[in-house]
């Protein structure tokens, strides 16, 4: 190195601002299933006139729908005027296997025999609610799992309706919507099923499938009775739906109704 030439130093360059990092925000949001996207009003395009109403502000409570008799043709309505709605997929389908075989599963899986080779199918059922009076049951079959549980979830909030709650049970009278007004049942395929109104505190004495369905509606007490061919779970869920169904075709007298705490929907 000559003296005419000078030595430069070349030192790493420090950011002299630490820039900071942007967490990760999980966002959670109330009254949407785990696998459900959440519902915004501007994005939605009715395309029934029952939509643009409850769009445009003409209808404000899925009750003025339900008590008209109207068919709700989009689930866009039940998100619209239930935003608190919860999505919950019942254990329909059994594991196959040696070893793992027999244990329950939210699909129930079925394969047609073709030249081809074998074509599975994918069903699931879906129960939705507000804990609040408002349950709905879905059913969903498709070649895939993710399009069978989008089929159920639709399915289950067009097939949204009030359930009427009280305290039905002689033990108890309390008057509060914590079980049933009166005993019903219902009948699908080989099975039958009695729900009977249960004091509080004694609990949803059903199986779990049906718990899941009584919960969502906002039953918390109430006793049942099942014959036939139970291991057949969809058939024991719908027998359990219909008999929600049936405690709205009872009339009652006022008199009767206040006797018995009775609450309709959220009321």
């Amino acid at each position: 190195m000559t003296g005419d030439e000078e030595t430069v130093v070349v030192e790493p360059v420090v950011a002299d601002a630490v820039v900071a990092e942007v967490p990760e925000v999980e966002v959670k949001v109330e009254g949407h299933g785990v696998f459900e996207k959440p519902f915004r009003v501007d994005d939605w395009n009715p395309k029934t006139s029952l939509g643009r109403k409850v769009k445009n502000g003409e209808i404000t409570s899925i009750d003025q729908i339900i008590d008209s008799g109207l068919r709700i043709l989009e689930p866009e309505i039940v998100d619209a005027l239930l935003p608190n709605l919860s999505a919950e997929m019942l254990m329909v389908g059994q594991a196959k296997g040696k070893f793992g075989g027999g244990q329950r599963r939210t699909f129930r899986q079925t394969q047609k025999k073709t030249a081809e080779g074998n074509k599975p199918s994918f069903a699931t059922f879906v129960v939705v609610g507000n804990r609040n009076g408002y349950v709905g049951l879905g059913y969903g079959k498709s070649k895939e799992t993710v399009p069978a549980r989008e089929k159920a979830l639709r399915s289950a909030k067009l097939n949204i309706m009030k359930v009427r709650r009280g305290c039905g049970s002689w033990q108890c009278f309390c008057k509060s919507p914590h079980s049933i007004p009166l005993q019903v049942s219902a009948h699908v395929g080989s099975i039958t099923i009695t729900l009977i109104p249960a004091p509080r505190g004694a609990g949803l004495r059903v199986a779990s499938e049906c718990r899941k369905l009584l919960s969502a509606a906002g039953i918390t007490d109430v006793w049942s009775q099942t014959l036939g061919t139970t291991q057949t779970t969809i058939n024991l869920v719908s027998a359990c739906f219909n008999a929600l169904k049936n405690l709205n075709r009872v009339k009652l007298r006022d008199s009767h109704v206040e006797a018995l705490g009775m609450s309709e929907g959220g009321k």
